[in-house]
């Protein structure tokens, strides 16, 4: 059955990446398309300053773009996918709730919520069962889904293959962070060329909580945050996509950089479209992976590792992904999988 899918904040860098993945995807069917005021009532073509490399569609580009309202998407509709900014996606997301839409969502607020689901579907995708507990305690007819922050999305795959293994107990990391994660105009290029800005505002504190989230336990009513310990400093640099991530992970078991290495080169994908068949790709050489030649990683959407090295109480090792596809938008295209396939639409 296709699924009629609309998007709110459609002409944005994550909203031009989520009509990248869905115009041929084999299970949804773009139906709706929202952004600002200025933009509503035009087509999709002159509203969008399209920025990704790929042309924009043609069959999207002639969608009359409406506003960011309830009642201006159609009732058929049967997802909607959300890349608004969050102080918009904090008000106008329940809206779409109340009005018995699902939404899976890219926005970070709401995502610490007690009864909003936040899944990696490969990592913990029984956690979306907790939209029963939303639905009960909101009365809402429609749902909200949240993916995690880029950054977080790129060292929680691999973190969760070693905590299985070893059981984590802390955990640090620095990132080198790509300037697409913060928007087309977000670092303007007299503060990136020649530069690295070692401070992205709210970034470490997301790391820190969201990563303990989705390495928790679900109960049937509530997550139990994973009770390790994670301490992050976030760093912008002058590459274009790809978040690179050093990572440091204490275990409570012994653990070999071979073994670290064998736990992740296992874990495969899942039974969804966008989920590749290999989730984490390990690399032997010392200098991968890189953002220029490894973002790309079974289409984007998957997660590079390697240099792995022992340590005192564990194992050090570099993780990368592409922070707009699995970081970003693809990871919302594969909740919204998740989210059909378990019935919730």
């Amino acid at each position: 059955m296709t699924v009629r899918v609309g998007v709110l904040g459609a002409t944005g860098a994550v909203g031009q990446r989520l009509i990248q993945l869905l115009d041929p995807h084999p299970d949804f069917e773009i139906a709706a398309l929202t952004a600002s005021e200025s933009s509503a009532g035009k087509s999709y073509r002159d509203a969008a300053k399209w920025r990704v490399e790929a042309p924009i569609p043609e069959d999207v580009a002639d969608i009359t773009v409406g506003a960011t309202t309830p009642d201006a998407v159609p009732d058929d509709v049967d997802l909607i996918f959300s890349s608004l900014p969050s102080s918009i996606g904090a008000e106008v997301e329940p809206e779409f709730c109340e009005a018995g839409y699902v939404v899976s969502s890219n926005s970070s607020n709401g995502r610490m919520d007690e009864d909003v689901p936040l899944t990696i579907p490969e990592v913990n995708a029984d956690h979306v069962d907790l939209i029963e507990v939303q639905r009960d305690e909101r009365g809402w007819d429609g749902a909200l889904l949240k993916n995690p922050n880029c950054s977080t999305i790129t060292m929680v795959p691999p973190l969760a293959a070693l905590d299985r293994a070893f059981d984590l107990t802390d955990v640090r990391v620095s990132t080198l962070q790509a300037v697409s994660g913060a928007g087309y105009s977000g670092v303007s290029s007299m503060e990136i060329i020649d530069n690295a800005i070692p401070h992205i505002g709210g970034e470490e504190q997301k790391m820190e909580t969201e990563s303990r989230k989705l390495l928790g336990s679900f109960d049937g009513a509530e997550v139990e945050l994973n009770d390790m310990d994670v301490a992050a400093s976030c760093n912008r640099i002058a590459t274009l996509d790809g978040h690179l991530e050093n990572v440091w992970a204490d275990t409570a078991e012994d653990v070999t950089a071979e073994e670290a290495e064998d736990a992740m080169a296992s874990v495969t994908g899942i039974d969804l479209p966008s989920s590749p068949e290999r989730l984490i790709t390990v690399f032997e050489e010392p200098d991968r992976p890189q953002p220029r030649l490894d973002r790309n990683v079974e289409d984007g959407m998957g997660v590079a590792v390697g240099g792995f090295r022992e340590t005192t109480d564990g194992v050090q090792f570099n993780c990368l992904a592409h922070n707009t596809m699995r970081g970003a938008a693809g990871a919302s295209v594969l909740n919204g999988e998740l989210l059909a396939q378990r019935g919730y639409i």
